[in-house]
């Protein structure tokens, strides 16, 4: 599994259409955890892209263990057009050399950035998996030779642009059950929550701080008038 150009902007697989957002609630996520691995690539591709994403060729199935229930943000609540219900809540922001594990070790004076967050499907039946929080930096705080793929987005402030990057799930949450396959595609089974990181795939200045970081939902997905809605840090 790659990432091309820019994780976010590669067309979705199937027909889902466009999808809206329907709000941004606040709401109370209870959890306590154990753990689950699942890697998703974000899709590169148009930011208003159609399509169901179909996760079958670009997630694995990792190792369970057990997690202590985290501290989070406000959760911000998206719905769908075809009634998928997400809640999201940031835990925390920083930079490592190696956030999901074993990597290639970054050039000196550069590490990566990543963050995590609680990913829960707010709905009474099952949804389809996906990720939809970007984590946006600094410009400044980005190599010269990869700021020209670390992008801006609509409604997001301008001195701020987003890598790419890859997520994984970290935790399954309150006893949630692991995500199931659906004719190909994962699906959140009815109120699992998940704790899912994001990190970058390439580094970033090491002088970069958790307060530099921020997380925002911005693909038309989920953000009908293509602006970036923050999902704030405790």
């Amino acid at each position: 599994m790659s990432n091309s150009y820019h994780s976010h902007r590669r067309r979705r697989k199937s027909g889902a259409g466009r999808l809206g957002l329907a709000g941004a609630l606040t709401g109370v996520v209870g959890i306590a955890a154990v753990a689950a691995g699942i890697v998703y690539f974000r899709p590169s591709g148009d930011a208003g892209g159609t399509g169901r994403p179909s996760l079958a060729s670009q997630g694995e199935t990792g190792s369970q263990s057990a997690a202590p229930l985290p501290k989070t943000g406000p959760p911000v609540n998206f719905t769908t057009p075809e009634g998928y219900g997400y809640s999201l809540a940031a835990v925390k922001a920083g930079t490592d050399r190696q956030p999901l594990g074993a990597t290639e070790a970054p050039p000196s004076g550069t590490t990566y950035a990543y963050a995590d967050y609680v990913l829960t499907n707010s709905q009474r039946r099952p949804v389809l998996l996906d990720f939809p929080a970007d984590l946006f930096m600094p410009k400044s705080q980005v190599p010269a030779d990869a700021q020209g793929r670390c992008m801006p987005q609509p409604g997001i402030p301008d001195d701020l642009c987003t890598l790419p990057n890859h997520s994984k799930i970290t935790a399954r949450l309150g006893g949630s059950k692991a995500p199931v396959n659906d004719d190909g595609d994962q699906m959140m089974p009815a109120g699992a929550s998940y704790l899912v990181r994001i990190a970058t795939d390439l580094p970033v200045k090491d002088a970069l701080s958790a307060g530099d970081l921020k997380m925002y939902v911005w693909n038309a997905r989920y953000t009908s008038d293509r602006k970036g809605v923050e999902i704030g840090f405790p």
